[in-house]
């Protein structure tokens, strides 16, 4: 499915500043949104497009600093570009700071900002690619068995077929049948491959000769699906003598 062109959208009071934006916008060939308030702005439905935000810092309802903060923990992947009539240090610091794509004085010049609305929609773009990546990644490891989960966490913990069979209490043969099932619906050309999604996914390891489980080191992120949850509870309860039906799937 083809992805809906780029989208810039405008928060700021004065109307001749959103009209002369949405001009320059529209020459440029992107889609201009703009909007007076940002609570006008947070009552937009979130699109599914490349898209930034020319933001002025100084808004009648919340101010700019304020929208930024909720824009940085519902849309991640839309970049700020604060527009300001002062250019006020300690606020462009504290913008920055808080992750603000760029911070422009007026009066804007309209190459500057064309400038920067492009850079600021590559990096949109690239968000947007990595999340899908990552939404794809989340759905192959749910499309998991509670089994195939169990041996994948204790696969990419660095355990050999004959000891994940130890582990669960079932035959290296029904290992390997799961590990195959593992890398196939995962997609995962190799060990090392197989690794590296868990790390993004956060799985949890086992630590090696131990009956322990520690955090993926690398690449933390909080979206650990609830099949990660499920492998871990049905390891965690094998290793305290709880096999019984669950030995063999």
């Amino acid at each position: 499915m083809p992805r809906a062109s780029p989208i810039v959208f405008v928060v700021d009071d004065d109307p001749s500043v959103r009209k002369s934006l949405e001009l320059l916008i529209d020459s440029a060939g992107w889609q201009p949104r703009t909007f007076a308030s940002a609570h006008d702005f947070l009552s937009c439905p979130r699109v599914r497009a490349p898209s930034c935000l020319l933001l002025d810092i100084e808004l009648p309802d919340i101010n700019g600093l304020e929208l930024q903060s909720q824009v940085a923990a519902e849309r991640a992947d839309m970049p700020i570009i604060f527009i300001s009539g002062h250019g006020d240090v300690p606020m462009t610091v504290q913008a920055m700071k808080a992750g603000a794509f760029e911070f422009l004085t007026k009066p804007l010049g309209g190459d500057a900002l064309l400038d920067a609305i492009g850079r600021a929609l590559v990096r949109s773009h690239a968000a947007m690619d990595r999340e899908a990546e990552m939404q794809a990644l989340r759905e192959r490891h749910a499309s998991l068995s509670r089994r195939e989960c169990e041996v994948m966490t204790l696969v990419v913990s660095g355990l050999l077929n004959k000891q994940v069979g130890v582990e669960l209490g079932i035959s290296e043969v029904t290992v390997k049948a799961h590990r195959g099932n593992v890398m196939r619906k995962m997609s995962a050309d190799s060990l090392v491959d197989l690794v590296h999604m868990a790390a993004r996914l956060h799985l949890q390891t086992v630590a090696k000769g131990r009956h322990s489980v520690r955090p993926f080191a690398a690449h933390r992120t909080r979206q650990a699906t609830d099949c990660d949850h499920r492998g871990l509870f049905a390891f965690q309860s094998s290793c305290s003598g709880t096999k019984g039906a669950n030995s063999v799937f």
